[in-house]
């Protein structure tokens, strides 16, 4: 098994989480606000090397018809540019439903609205990358 990296790529934030060898427990890392997609790339594929991860993982946001809309072709994009600036292998997972359980499990333990904005997108990140080491949602190309 092999460190991963996953992304959850917002238009303002980036949530960001990670599992180690060997126990490969998804763990929420940080939220990332967005500089620009440059800088973006740069700092995100530098984290990934700092980790030490061996893949990239990034959400892909799909209609719930398992369509992809407008929001999957800005990630698509995203994604391309941070390939530019890493050699590292990135995986794109359907991330349906993260956010939302994301924001109901940070509900559940009685967050306030106003905290939950700074981790609701490092948790979301958590998820995606807990469907992708648990192979329950595919790769996407």
């Amino acid at each position: 098994m092999e460190s991963v990296i996953a992304f959850d790529i917002g238009d303002k934030r980036i949530g960001v989480a990670f599992a180690e060898k060997p126990l490969m427990i998804p763990l929420p890392v940080e939220t990332y606000n967005r500089q620009g997609t440059k800088k973006d790339v740069v700092y995100l594929a530098e984290l990934a090397k700092r980790r030490a991860a061996d893949k990239i993982v990034c959400g892909i946001p799909l209609h719930f018809s398992g369509e992809e809309g407008l929001q999957s072709e800005k990630t698509r994009r995203f994604v391309d540019a941070l390939k530019a600036v890493t050699n590292l292998p990135i995986v794109l997972v359907d991330e349906r439903f993260t956010t939302m359980e994301a924001h109901r499990v940070l509900i559940e333990a009685d967050m306030r609205r106003q905290d939950r904005k700074g981790v609701v997108d490092k948790v979301a990140a958590s998820y995606i990358l807990e469907n992708y080491l648990t192979g329950m949602k595919g790769e996407l190309q």
